[in-house]
């Protein structure tokens, strides 16, 4: 009988952490870091800014899904939470898979990285749903676009995916970073600059399916993490290129029943 790849996922108390578990919980062997209990599956309560509190959640672990952080609401600038959670949380989770022998890190980024964008006028129409007035077609952003983040926040997930730069680099872990766009509680979008950036709980569950058993050669690498929406601006080819990601769900089915 083949094993179970072993799996730990950092603030496995989210939504998507939640759908992760529960819908993965008979491919994978999930263990939870967080800072209280999950019920079902084995669990270290810590928080992820004390490195040595972390360590024996990282033991015989294969992999580890890193979803904690301290998500700020808009453009809300919580420095010293960010820096706690985002900067020495994620550097404490790099730094212990390392040290344990861990193959790979998937990590949490985020749209946050970029979305500086869409204060230009190619997107602005998009994000406030003004779809009557869009051109027929848009310059998309990609992985390889400048970075341009809009909040602190952002800037956390930028050191994020820096920083599994040099761990891949220097140290041969295998990092996936997932820009992850709006999974939302009620799996449709709620404001209109969640359309072009939604991402449904289906699709979302698939592309980390997809990150937990890709090939190891996948060493380093970037994915947008946008469902199929007609009025995106965020271009997920890459995602479906390299990973094999088929996202079947479209914002534009929710735009006449707000």
């Amino acid at each position: 009988m083949v094993s179970k790849q072993k799996v730990l996922v950092t603030g496995a108390s989210g939504l998507i952490g939640g759908l992760v578990i529960k819908n993965l919980g008979n491919k994978y062997e999930f263990s939870a870091l967080n800072r209280g209990p999950i019920e079902g599956i084995p669990s270290v309560q810590a928080d992820i800014s004390n490195f040595e509190s972390i360590q024996p959640a990282f033991y015989g672990i294969e992999t580890v899904l890193h979803l904690g952080a301290l998500a700020t609401p808009g453009l809300t600038n919580n420095w010293d939470g960010i820096a706690s959670t985002n900067i020495h949380g994620t550097f404490n989770v790099y730094e212990a898979s390392r040290i344990n022998g861990v193959r790979r890190v998937i990590f949490a980024s985020s749209g946050g990285t970029i979305q500086g964008y869409e204060k230009d006028p190619e997107y602005k129409n998009l994000v406030d749903g003004n779809y009557e007035n869009l051109p027929e077609t848009w310059p998309m952003i990609d992985h390889t676009s400048p970075l341009r983040p809009a909040s602190l926040y952002g800037v956390s997930k930028i050191f994020g995916e820096a920083l599994g730069r040099y761990y891949s680099d220097v140290h041969g872990l295998s990092i996936l970073n997932l820009r992850l766009g709006a999974v939302i509680d009620t799996d449709r979008p709620k404001v209109s600059r969640q359309y072009p950036v939604y991402l449904s709980h289906s699709d979302c569950v698939q592309l980390i399916d997809l990150c937990l058993s890709a090939p190891d050669s996948v060493k380093y690498d970037i994915f947008e993490a946008v469902s199929n929406n007609k009025f995106r601006w965020r271009d997920n080819s890459h995602t479906k290129d390299v990973l094999g990601w088929n996202p079947s769900d479209d914002s534009y089915k929710y735009i006449d029943k707000q």
